[in-house]
This record gives C-alpha cells, sequence and structure tokens, in this order.
C-alpha cells in the first residue's frame, strides 16, 4: 500500500504541475493581449490590456494564489525539464509580486521607449492577412484613447507618491510621442496597412477598411497620442522628481536591490556588482592599451578615444552606407555559423533603420523578435540617426550582439523549442539573453572577425561599455553618483561618441537594474565554459557547448550553471 501512495504521489506531481502551468500561461494571455498576439494566438487580437489599478490588482491576487499552489507541489517529484519550469515559473511569479508591490506599474515608460512605442510596432507585429484580421487592427486602434487614459492615472498616481522618471531623462521624449500626433491619417504609421491589401481581402472590402482605417488612425491613435503629449508636456514632465536615483523613489533601497536580483537571477548586492565591475573595467582597460599600440598610435589613452570620435573615416557618409557595412558583416557571420552551433534555427531576420520617431533617443541598434506563426522575419534595427555619432569601428560587435550569433539566433532558436510550456517559449531573462549577447560579440574573434585594430578596440569599448554599466548603474542607484559622473566616467573609458554616452546614462538612470544584465550574464557563461573547455579536454566541442547552453532557453544563470554541469557530466561518460 504505501508503495502504491508513493506511485500516486508521483503522478499526481507533475500532472498538478502541468495543469497549474497551463492555467497561469492561458489566464497571463487573457490579461496580456498583446503578448498573445506575438505569441502567435490570436484569440484576443481585438484587444488590448487592462491597466486599470482593480485589474492589476486583481491579477497579482491571482498570481500570489498560483504561486501557493505552486510551492505546494513536491518539486522532487518532477523530471529534469519540468524542474526547470518549476523554478522558472517560481522566480517569475515572485517577481511580478514584487514589481507590483513596488509600484511599477506607476511607470510604464523609460527614457527610450514605453507603452506608446510598442503600441507603434502594432502595423509590424499583428499578422494581417483577413477581413477579420483588419477588423482586430481596427479595433485596437479605437480602444488606444482609453488604454492611454488608463496610463495616463497610473503615471498620475506616480506623481502623487513620487514614483516617476527624473525630468533630466526626458528632454527631447516628446518626439517619441509628436511624431504620431499627425494632420492627414495617412502621414501616420498606422495607416500602412490600408495602402495595399494581402490577396486573402476580397477588392469588395478594401475600400470600406480603407475609409474605416482613415477614422480609427485620426480617432483612436492619433487621439491617444494627442492626449499623451498633452499630458507629457504640461503636467508629467514638469512634476517629475528632480532626482536620478533609484533609491530616491518610494522604499527606493529595497526597490533597486530587487531590481538587481531580478536582472542579474543572482542574490548579488549592488555593491557586489559595483566590485566586479570595477575589476573588469581595469582588466578590459589593459587589453585596449595594448590594442591601442598596436595601431601605432602615439598618444595617450584620451587622446586615442579622441581620434576615434572625431576621425571621418571611421563614420559612413549616408544611412544607406550603414546599413550596407551591417548587413554585409551579417551576412559574414551567417557562413560561420555552421562551425559554432550544431542547430541552428529556421527563422530569418532583416535589417532596417531604426524608425524614426525612436531614433534621436534611442541606442545604437537593437534585435526586434518575429511574432510567433506571423509573416515577418525578425529585424535587426540600426540607427542612421546622427551618423556622426555611430562609429564603424563598433559595428561589428553590435551586429554580432543584435542579429548572429547574439538576439536573432538565439531567440529564433527559443521559439522553435519543441516539449517545452508555452510560457518558456516567450521569456526574456536579460542576465541570459544579454550575457549571451555580449558573449556572442566575442565569438567574432574566434570566427575571424576584428582584424584591424580598430575594430578590435571597437570590440573592447563594448566590453567596456558593459563593464562599465556595472560600475555607472550601482553608482547612480544605490551609491550617490550624479549624473554628470556617470557620464564622465563612460567618456574617459569607452570610446563611444558622447551622444550615445548620454542617450545611455539616461537609459540608466530610467531603467535601474536592467544594464547589469549584459555583463553579470557573459561573465557567467565564459565561467562555464572554461569549466567544461577544462574538464572535457580535448573532447570539448565548441558546437555542442553552444547547442547545451541554448538547448533550454532564457534561464536563470544558476539553472543554467545546474544545465551545464550536466552536459558535462554526460559528456564524460560518452564513450569516444
Amino acid at each position: 500500500m504505501f508503495h502504491l501512495i508513493l506511485l500516486a504521489a508521483a503522478v499526481s506531481a507533475p500532472a498538478e504541475f502541468h495543469r497549474l502551468v497551463d492555467e497561469e500561461w492561458q489566464a497571463r494571455l487573457r490579461e496580456e493581449p498583446l503578448l498573445a498576439t506575438s505569441v502567435g494566438d490570436h484569440r484576443y487580437d481585438d484587444r488590448l490590456p487592462s491597466v486599470a489599478p482593480a485589474e492589476l490588482q486583481r491579477a497579482a491576487d491571482r498570481r500570489r494564489t498560483t504561486l501557493q499552489r505552486l510551492q505546494a507541489i513536491d518539486r522532487a517529484g518532477l523530471d529534469v525539464p519540468d524542474r526547470i519550469s518549476y523554478d522558472m515559473l517560481a522566480r517569475e511569479l515572485k517577481d511580478d509580486q514584487a514589481d507590483h508591490e513596488f509600484g511599477s506599474w506607476q511607470l510604464p515608460i523609460n527614457a527610450d521607449s514605453g507603452f506608446h512605442t510598442a503600441f507603434a510596432e502594432l502595423p509590424r507585429s499583428m499578422t494581417l492577412s483577413s477581413p477579420g484580421d483588419y477588423r482586430n487592427y481596427l479595433a485596437r486602434l479605437r480602444a488606444f484613447p482609453a488604454y492611454v487614459a488608463q496610463q495616463v492615472a497610473n503615471m498620475r498616481e506616480g506623481l502623487r507618491t513620487g514614483f516617476t522618471l527624473p525630468r533630466v531623462v526626458l528632454e527631447g521624449y516628446d518626439v517619441t510621442i509628436r511624431t504620431h500626433v499627425v494632420d492627414d491619417p495617412e502621414k501616420s504609421v498606422f495607416y500602412a496597412p490600408f495602402r495595399s491589401f494581402p490577396p486573402g481581402v476580397p477588392e469588395a472590402d478594401r475600400a470600406r477598411l480603407a475609409a474605416e482605417g482613415r477614422a480609427a488612425v485620426m480617432d483612436g491613435a492619433v487621439a491617444g497620442y494627442s492626449t499623451f503629449l498633452d499630458f507629457m508636456v504640461g503636467e508629467y514632465i514638469p512634476k517629475t522628481r528632480t532626482t536620478t536615483a533609484a533609491a530616491d523613489l518610494p522604499r527606493g533601497r529595497e526597490y533597486y536591490a530587487h531590481r538587481v536580483r531580478h536582472f542579474t537571477t543572482l542574490d548579488v548586492t549592488p555593491e557586489e556588482v559595483h566590485r566586479i565591475g570595477l575589476a573588469e573595467v581595469d582588466r578590459i582597460r589593459g587589453e585596449m592599451q595594448q590594442v591601442m599600440r598596436q595601431a601605432g598610435f602615439g598618444g595617450d589613452f584620451t587622446a586615442f578615444l579622441q581620434f576615434l570620435r572625431t576621425d571621418p573615416r571611421f563614420y559612413a557618409r549616408t544611412p544607406e552606407e550603414l546599413l550596407k557595412d551591417a548587413s554585409f558583416i551579417a551576412k559574414r557571420m551567417d557562413g560561420k555559423l555552421p562551425s559554432l552551433f550544431g542547430h541552428l534555427p529556421r527563422l530569418p531576420y532583416g535589417i532596417e533603420p531604426v524608425p524614426a520617431h525612436l531614433a534621436p533617443k534611442y541606442t545604437g541598434g537593437r534585435y526586434v523578435e518575429a511574432p510567433v506563426g506571423g509573416t515577418r522575419a525578425g529585424t535587426y534595427w540600426v540607427n542612421t540617426y546622427a551618423l556622426e555619432s555611430r562609429p564603424l569601428y563598433v559595428l561589428e560587435a553590435l551586429t554580432l550582439h543584435e542579429a548572429v550569433p547574439g538576439h536573432h539566433l538565439q531567440i529564433a532558436l527559443q521559439q522553435e523549442l519543441e516539449n517545452v510550456p508555452a510560457f518558456r517559449r516567450a521569456a526574456g531573462l536579460g542576465a541570459f539573453v544579454e550575457g549571451w549577447g555580449l558573449y556572442s560579440e566575442h565569438l567574432g574573434l574566434e570566427a575571424g572577425f576584428y582584424q584591424d585594430p580598430y575594430s578590435n578596440f571597437g570590440r573592447l569599448t563594448y566590453e567596456m561599455w558593459r563593464a562599465c554599466r556595472l560600475v555607472v548603474d550601482t553608482g547612480l542607484h544605490a551609491l550617490g553618483w550624479p549624473r554628470q559622473k556617470a557620464i564622465d566616467y563612460l567618456a574617459a573609458n569607452t570610446a563611444l561618441s558622447l551622444h550615445e554616452v548620454r542617450t545611455e546614462t539616461d537609459r540608466y538612470i530610467s531603467w535601474p537594474g536592467q544594464a547589469l544584465a549584459y555583463k553579470m550574464g557573459e561573465l557567467k557563461i565564459r565561467e562555464l565554459r572554461r569549466t567544461a573547455e577544462k574538464e572535457l579536454g580535448q573532447r570539448f566541442d565548441v558546437r555542442a557547448f553552444h547547442d547545451a547552453v541554448l538547448a533550454n532557453g532564457p534561464v536563470p544563470l544558476p539553472v543554467l550553471e545546474e544545465q551545464i554541469r550536466a552536459y558535462v557530466s554526460r559528456e564524460k561518460e560518452r564513450k569516444p
């Protein structure tokens, strides 16, 4: 009888776990219809999320109950894949609960993006192939003013409680909103789907849909952006806080410590991260000095940075030139991928400029993942705004990070994972995702990139940039650094343009902790590779190692370490 009880418990734990995971995912899709669209679930394509405080509280209460149910399940009764899912879901639920309690819902924007810039991607992110798809799109455009009203109400609460962005990072921010306040619907990015229709939309429906589109663009999208612009310029920005540290927010030190753990997935303090950053800055500075000497430069480090920032040879003359150079780098790396990976994704990617409404306050490049089951590939965005601030010597590192073997390869493989819960195919753990992106920059050395010293210095300046983030982010938010000290530190230690130094500093101020993910994740991946190389010796296969790192999609770094150690053990036991 005792053995039968044990057997029943062993059977019930996986069954209960799978039921809970599915219920949680379905609830999340209902609450976040834009997420549902992005993962290929089109049941809610006519809706926008509700961010009214009562709805957010209901969602938080539901997740708290789900966490309690999860913790009641015997983790030891699950197999290894389910244990990974268990740990990831538990972490996600705890972090969501903490975010809600700290009041993050009062701050739906940062220095370069927000709910309104995400909405501007709607024409690209929705699959529009039938009249029904267009009706859903129209419904979302019409729903935008109400969505804006809810966000504005939450941000007003942030003004009341002191949970706001610092005023200094919002200079010029209105361009991300003002661009969408047009006097003619055909000038709007939201009208693009009505300029031409796919074959699945009958000719008889097109004139009517276009007319409805003109009205929905003006009465929905433009009206919503106009309201948001008036609020930001007339009310929010003048009343935002004049301090810059997360520590100055309500429960600020506790909040920032939580953000550090969230973005690194490690149990570390801001002070520990700061010390790690200082050590990395010293190490990388030594390598940069060596490369500077290889370039034959006769001056000191500061003079070399000034030379790189001002010599015309290092800058594209036209946006097309920058895009072509980025495309060539990406295509070269495409040809190297089979030597580094045993398993490659099916989904392709393209290269486009950063949209004009984002570019002035945006970073040098970013990857935009494709919606699952849609008709669009992944996209590597290259910022062609202010070409004098987009040096070519960092373009190899940027491209390898954002396209391949970085974000596109990793995220496309994640979207194609089989036999894992759906929430894991949509997970975006920064320490893993951005750590892999930075690790991918270093992989360029093995693939034959960075052949001239300037490009190699560009690689190092990108690595230094991520090391400086550990110092600057913690300095700004926990150690009392003023904004100018952070700007000066970045300018003195990297070859980033001064424009990028300022936009990046404002990004760290407005998004506490996120910048820590890159270097902390990369350090862990490189540590695990050194361990695998040492323990496996001649049996080490870089393709197998990379496949093992990416096999489970983004996971917390402690979970990754556990999985790589298991991979090493299997390789040791495998017969030659």
